[in-house]
């Protein structure tokens, strides 16, 4: 699970920029493991401290500058199995995105695509199957009033559709 984006370098010492994916900082605290980039290295965290809206992170074995930019656009990542325990109700993105949407009733709208944070709300992207209308991605707010229930293990979300969800024009 991704915790965490390496934007660029600070300074000479080998610090690097960190944009945080993660709502559990103290993941950056000194002495705990990432794994690093595609090949899921482990990397050591040494020293944390914040930067405007970032964290700036010194990591075993990265000394200089050099060795730092090395690290640059490389993404941090935890176990699956080191995420930390959500409230009833909350999922992760991962969980979310490729999940079959049905109304109520049963019928079928799409699969999630997406998931879009707007600040107040998520909004789940569905994407709708072939020759339906809407012909367009259908966006769901993720409220209580329109999702229904989630089953993860049957891959399924069941949403209610709020009058004129589906009656929006199409914006490009």
């Amino acid at each position: 699970m991704a915790v965490g984006h390496i934007t660029g370098v600070h300074g000479l010492r080998g610090e690097v920029k960190v944009e945080l994916y993660t709502d559990f900082p103290e993941r950056f605290a000194p002495g705990e493991v990432l794994l690093l980039g595609v090949d899921l290295d482990e990397i050591e965290v040494v020293g944390v401290r914040p930067h405007k809206q970032n964290l700036l992170v010194q990591f075993d074995g990265v000394a200089d500058r050099t060795a730092a930019e090395s690290l640059r656009n490389l993404w941090l990542f935890v176990r699956e199995t080191d995420a930390a325990e959500l409230e009833e109700g909350v999922y992760w993105i991962h969980d979310i995105i490729g999940l079959r949407v049905v109304e109520e009733n049963g019928d079928a709208l799409g699969v999630i695509t997406d998931v879009l944070a707007t600040g107040a709300n998520d909004v789940y992207v569905v994407r709708r199957p072939a020759g339906r209308s809407p012909a367009q991605d259908i966006l769901l707010p993720a409220i209580p009033d329109v999702v229904r229930a989630v089953d993860l293990a049957q891959g399924v979300m069941t949403v209610h559709l709020l009058p004129g969800l589906l009656d929006a024009e199409h914006v490009d």
